[in-house]
């Protein structure tokens, strides 16, 4: 057994995690400045990020603090102050997967930047990005249950109602004299009843999909989610209650990273695009998306990402796989 101490003991458990280069952390940190569906659930300071998980097979809050270190960064595992959270060897490593994961530390950058010469538009969000990897929400299933509350709900009372299913059934943690709140697992949701769900939320509908969501998840292999086959997992997600075309291509690449086959034409990120480009004929959108490939997740989410740290992100109901 390992034993992970709190922070503040000599024991701290701290690990290095290599970033496939670029890699420009601060990039990240200022992404989550800007990322509504997850404002005030980490502590981002110079250079550091602090957050819960709830990971499956665990068993308990864990939290982390992942700091910029030279080739990726740092992850500092916590316990609540004046306690022990002891992992076994495979919990510890499954923790620090999701942080791998989480950050996007094995994306490789390289294709989208070579696809990107030459496209003058572009070139601005390049450079004012140029090493970030994609933060995703923390794990696929947040990212279902995310996308079912945002559907037709403006952000903020989504925010609301996902900060009744955390504080119901996440975990909490008291990190460096804050707490810090993680959102469920599936496993934690799994004896749920919609009954229940729907006291919770004050909407039916959504409690049902919650539970669906929940079914899902708790009973797939993540595995198959981030590496079987592009249409496979996509008919998996779209088979589950009140996860659509959108919400499935939102789930496939801001909580899974699947990049592929994202379409850029779909009427809510159309205005993005356009707003970087110009007007689009439909034969100059086709080009950009041949030019970009299975890099269009990527370019499509620099776009966004660009457009919502530099303040000009769409408010309203849930629209951009940026602020989505």
């Amino acid at each position: 057994m390992l034993v992970v101490m709190n922070s503040d003991d000599k024991h701290e458990d701290r690990s290095f995690l290599a970033a496939r280069q670029p890699f420009d952390f601060t990039r990240s940190l200022a992404f989550l400045g800007a990322f509504a569906p997850m404002a005030g659930e980490q502590r981002l300071g110079a250079g550091s990020l602090t957050k819960a998980l709830r990971e499956a097979g665990v068993g308990a809050t864990v939290a982390f603090t992942v700091r910029a270190a030279p080739g990726g960064v740092t992850c500092q595992l916590h316990a609540a102050p004046g306690t022990t959270l002891t992992l076994t060897p495979e919990q510890r490593a499954r923790v620090l997967d999701r942080v791998r994961f989480f950050l996007s530390l094995d994306d490789d950058l390289g294709p989208l930047y070579a696809r990107a010469v030459g496209d003058a538009a572009f070139a601005p969000v390049l450079r004012a990005l140029y090493g970030f990897h994609q933060v995703k929400l923390t794990t696929p299933f947040e990212n279902a249950c995310w996308a079912v509350l945002g559907q037709r709900c403006p952000i903020p009372v989504a925010r609301r109602l996902k900060d009744r299913l955390t504080a119901a059934y996440g975990g909490a943690l008291l990190v460096q004299g804050q707490t810090r709140r993680a959102f469920p697992c599936a496993e934690d949701l799994a004896e749920v009843d919609v009954a229940t769900l729907t006291g919770l939320l004050g909407h039916h509908l959504k409690a049902q999909r919650i539970a669906a969501v929940t079914r899902a998840f708790a009973g797939v292999d993540e595995a198959f989610l981030r590496h079987g086959a592009f249409d496979e997992v996509e008919r998996w997600l779209r088979d589950i209650d009140g996860i659509g075309p959108w919400s499935a291509a939102f789930v496939m690449l801001r909580g899974l990273g699947r990049m592929e086959h994202i379409a850029s034409a779909e009427a809510q990120l159309l205005p993005h695009l356009e707003a970087r480009y110009g007007a689009l004929t439909r034969p100059q959108l086709r080009a950009l998306e041949q030019r970009y490939g299975d890099q269009r997740g990527y370019w499509v989410l620099y776009v966004r990402a660009a457009e919502a740290m530099a303040g000009t992100g769409a408010a309203g109901p849930v629209a951009s796989m940026a602020q989505a």
